[in-house]
């Protein structure tokens, strides 16, 4: 099966097992060793990120519920979904295109979240709190995919 980044992924049939994975990350030569996503720095505050997000548009009108409160949310918890499904992955190629994808997906949110302030829907300053948070996320995801390649 061909992937979307180019590379060949297999199809596994089983769902639900925890694989031990241990995952290199060369940030400014130093090399850290993790063996799960959650003690990654960069997904904790993708995922941070993500619930601060969820709780953002609340008080949105209800014909948003399937626009922009949908598309925030989705964007900004699909950062986190990839950068997990990317330490996931065996190869520098791989690994590197998924945290590609999480890095579209924060400039995504951020894009909602501009819009939002634009049209007047979130808070300024916790809309610009977010929009920051998320250029301090695209920073992290930066090295690490030059770290990759």
């Amino acid at each position: 099966m061909e992937g979307w980044c180019g590379g060949n992924l297999k199809q596994h049939g089983s769902i639900g097992i925890k694989a031990k994975v241990k995952v290199k990350v060369n940030i400014n030569k130093a090399m850290l060793m993790y063996s799960s996503f959650e003690e990654m720095p960069v997904w904790q505050k993708a995922n941070q990120l993500s619930i601060d997000v969820f709780y953002l548009p609340i008080n949105l009108p209800k014909a948003e519920d399937y626009g922009l409160t949908s598309q925030i949310r989705r964007s900004s918890n699909s950062v986190a979904a990839n950068i997990a499904e990317g330490f996931g992955r065996r190869t520098k190629k791989d690994k590197s295109c998924l945290y590609v994808v999480a890095r579209g997906s924060a400039f995504e949110a951020q894009n909602h979240l501009i819009y939002g302030l634009k049209v007047e829907y979130f808070d300024k300053n916790e809309a610009d709190k977010l929009i920051q948070a998320y250029n301090d996320l695209i920073y992290d995801l930066n090295k690490i995919i030059r770290s990759l390649n």
